[in-house]
């Protein structure tokens, strides 16, 4: 494939140019134009890498559309990959939650393992349109999260693993009232369930958070599988994740918390919806202020797939940065934090995933998305 007249975005730079690719690579990049007639004239439109995609919850609105409700685990895993494949997404990490608690997300067991295996059977079929891959995320404050692990674990398509601690009153939660409004979306609750509700989730911190976070950190390192802390709020969170060889801070809450991944080398991970929305659904730190901070590496769609590219054009605009910088934060960044250096550029010898993208205004509209040079959207 010959393409022309597009719009390139390198590491570097971005300019009009042709793009040659061979073999599901990109074989060549130059400034200008060409007159062979097999070109494909792209009419100014970007030509960005496909997205990088290490976390989201996508896949859990497609298993339980409502409250109540649970969809065939197949079906909503092909319409999920579907959906990323639109918004322009090559590379997924589909996050399953695991450690079994009320009030939070879909964490049955089986359910997951189910997952798990529509994610190898349909990879092996090559049946998806995007790259999936597995990021287990895990709820240390459980009493079977390690079980659950242990079940998962040796999946081939493991990369990534996430230790998190969802109980009222700390890192996310700080606020157990903002954890109440939270979990009556659906339904009001008296103050005798909230009540009983905290004093559950507290006892359980207890009992299995400290003894859970070390089990599954020394699995990870015996596998080699890179890990991420989830929701760091205090130096102190930052700290034990550093001790822990953590290498990602996912969505740290506060400034204090992403100046402290920064000082230990982390890579550091924000939600693309709050630079969309101009800030956090949960009152934390805005990811715009972390980008004028020099604290942001990397954006994740989290709930929302559509996010990433409309967030990534829209850093230049709020914080001022040059548009590769902040293609690469869902990019390249996303791609060399786990490992995968054959992806995350348009750059001669990787591979063509790529995005043909039409701005509409402000907003950017994926017209078209390739993996290893072939259309999937």
């Amino acid at each position: 494939m010959l393409i022309k007249n597009a719009r390139i975005v390198t590491p570097d730079e971005d300019f009009i140019g042709v793009v040659s690719i061979q073999d599901g690579l990109i074989h060549e990049l130059a400034r200008g134009t060409t007159s062979a007639a097999a070109a494909l004239d792209w009419q100014g439109d970007y030509l960005v890498p496909g997205l990088v995609e290490l976390h989201t919850d996508n896949l859990e609105k497609h298993l339980s559309p409502r409250p109540g409700v649970m969809w065939n685990t197949d079906a909503a895993f092909v319409i999920h990959d579907a959906q990323v494949a639109a918004a322009g997404i090559t590379t997924v990490f589909d996050a399953l939650c695991i450690g079994d608690r009320s009030n939070v997300g879909i964490r049955e067991r089986e359910l997951q393992v189910k997952c798990a295996n529509a994610l190898s059977r349909f990879s092996q079929q090559d049946l998806l349109r995007a790259d999936h891959f597995l990021h287990l995320r895990c709820e240390i404050a459980t009493s079977d999260v390690v079980d659950a692990f242990d079940e998962l674990a040796d999946h081939t398509l493991l990369r990534l693993v996430s230790v998190m601690d969802h109980t009222p009153g700390q890192r996310q939660w700080q606020d157990p009232q903002q954890w109440r409004a939270y979990q009556e979306r659906h339904g009001k609750w008296t103050d005798e369930k909230m009540a009983s509700a905290l004093d559950e989730l507290r006892d359980e911190q207890q009992r299995f958070a400290a003894a859970h976070r070390h089990a599954i950190v020394e699995r990870c390192r015996s596998r080699g599988v890179p890990l991420a802390s989830h929701d760091d709020t205090l130096v102190e969170h930052v700290a034990e994740a550093a001790a822990d060889g953590i290498s990602i801070s996912e969505f740290p809450t506060t400034l204090l918390a992403a100046q402290a991944a920064r000082s230990q080398g982390m890579e550091i991970v924000m939600g693309a919806p709050n630079v969309v929305r101009g800030g956090s659904h949960s009152g934390n730190v805005r990811a715009t202020e972390l980008a004028q901070a020099g604290l942001l590496d990397i954006l994740s769609s989290d709930y929302v797939p559509s996010s990433l590219l409309h967030a990534a054009f829209a850093l230049p605009g709020l914080c001022d940065w040059p548009l590769a910088r902040a293609i690469a934060t869902v990019s390249a960044r996303p791609a060399k934090s786990v490992g995968l250096n054959d992806r995350g550029a348009i750059q001669v010898g990787l591979r063509a995933d790529m995005i043909r993208v039409r701005l509409d205004g402000a907003l950017p509209v994926p017209m078209a998305t390739y993996r290893v040079g072939e259309r999937v959207a």
